[in-house]
């Protein structure tokens, strides 16, 4: 497997080793498909390397069945990789419905307070905030107080954010950021989400 080679190789009194072992934010934005699906890849890694991994679901309803759930319990379930840990924080598809839905900036707030504590206690090796962007964009939680717990965050812990509209403090944090933009979708001819592709 080819090895990826850095185009800079900073002055920071680090080892090459110490140097890529840091633990990383990624950040997920855009308006293209693919953002919860390219960190739900990153957490069938993250099993297979045995690490706990805690899913933080945002917005989406806590009814909505997402179909990377059920695979990622399984396998947490199996013993044989990492555990799995599927936390849902929304009651609906908020970006749509947003006024309507006046107990989602609670729930989100309580999601928040619940990650800085599993942050704090270490809990998981890989954080997926699904949808966090969200929250963030509509002040529903405080973009800076996120940015200062990701900093201050202790071990080696790796947290990935999805969702469009990522603030731009969060995405100049990050380390990894990848804006997904749409070029051609389904939806745009009048074809509604299908099985095995939207959910």
């Amino acid at each position: 497997m080819p090895q990826g080679q850095p185009s800079v190789v900073p002055d920071d009194g680090l080892t090459t080793r110490q140097r890529r072992n840091r633990p990383l934010v990624v950040v997920h934005t855009g308006v293209g498909k693919g953002k919860s699906t390219a960190a739900f890849g990153l957490a069938l890694r993250a099993w297979n390397q045995g690490w706990p991994i805690g899913v933080f679901q945002f917005v989406k309803s806590a009814k909505w069945k997402v179909g990377e759930e059920n695979a990622l319990r399984v396998l947490g379930a199996s013993g044989e990789g990492g555990s799995v840990d599927w936390h849902k924080m929304g009651e609906g598809w908020s970006w749509v419905q947003r006024d309507a839905q006046t107990d989602n900036e609670d729930k989100a707030r309580e999601g928040w307070e619940q990650v800085k504590r599993d942050l704090a206690a270490e809990t998981y090796r890989l954080y997926v905030l699904d949808e966090f962007a969200y929250p963030l964009h509509w002040g529903w939680v405080d973009t800076d107080e996120v940015v200062e717990v990701l900093r201050a965050r202790p071990g080696t812990q790796h947290v990935v954010i999805t969702g469009r509209n990522a603030p731009r403090a969060l995405v100049d944090h990050a380390d990894l950021v990848t804006d997904m933009s749409k070029v051609k979708h389904p939806m745009d001819a009048g074809q509604k989400g299908q099985r095995g592709i939207e959910w």
